[in-house]
């Protein structure tokens, strides 16, 4: 798998890397599929699937996949900072507003005493996010954004790749 530093990016600079992420499921649950790329070409970027998901399950591991694989420096280096651009309102949501630390308070249950939904994946990313210089930016879907565009055409791929 290529990563930033494969690529010669260093903590040489502040640059922030835009990495677009996104995620796909036919039906909702079903087979499904996240993906993720660098801007402003698409390079590194990567995919995966599930045989029985749902959509939201996909964004996250969306952006824990792209954060497991970017947030990881040689010794002595620093990843740069990341700006994870999603067309997920529930994933953006969480970071922006600060859904998790309300959870992690509450034990990791919502405003409805319930268990939070997709807790396996949101604890490791919060974690992930919490070790790294990472901002949120959101995306309208299916608008023409090209790197959006990018990532969803490799999500819906995914599904059915295998």
């Amino acid at each position: 798998m290529t990563t930033l530093f494969d690529l010669g990016e260093t903590n040489s600079h502040s640059d922030p890397v835009f990495v677009y992420t996104d995620g796909a499921c036919s039906g909702n649950p079903g087979p499904g599929g996240w993906a993720w790329a660098v801007a402003p070409d698409g390079v590194p970027s990567g995919a995966g699937r599930d045989a029985a998901t749902t959509n939201q399950r996909m964004e996250i591991n969306a952006v824990l996949e792209a954060l497991r694989t970017l947030g990881v420096a040689p010794p002595g280096a620093t990843p740069p900072p990341i700006v994870v651009v999603s067309d997920s309102t529930y994933v953006v949501n969480c970071f922006r507003d600060r859904w998790w630390m309300r959870w992690q308070a509450n034990g990791w249950r919502n405003s409805k005493k319930q268990p939070v939904a997709n807790v396996d994946l949101w604890r490791p990313l919060v974690e992930l996010v919490g070790q790294l210089d990472v901002t949120f930016k959101w995306v309208k879907g299916h608008s023409g954004d090209r790197m959006n565009d990018l990532v969803d055409r490799l999500a819906v791929a995914a599904v059915t790749a295998g």
